[in-house]
């Protein structure tokens, strides 16, 4: 099985990330975006500990997250492309 690495292989692309994230959950602090998008999935989650959620509603906050962002840098990729045209 391979082994996951949830860390950014660009620490510099750090900033645009979470503005990103902010941006597609349409909240100003990044740090509110996975409350944010937990509470629009119905998903109790709260700052510190979260041990009592299912590895299902984790999935829900960072699928929503996750998602979400790919689907706008892929618009953002056809957007640019298109203006090279």
């Amino acid at each position: 099985m391979a082994k996951r690495r949830n860390r950014i292989l660009v620490p510099e692309a750090r900033k645009g990330l979470n503005e990103l994230k902010a941006r597609v959950v349409n909240v100003q602090s990044p740090e509110n975006a996975k409350y944010e998008a937990a509470e629009e999935t119905g998903v109790p989650l709260k700052e510190g500990y979260n041990g009592h959620l299912t590895s299902r509603q984790a999935g829900m906050v960072g699928g929503r997250l996750g998602g979400n962002m790919v689907k706008e840098l892929i618009k953002m990729a056809q957007e640019s492309l298109n203006k090279k045209s």
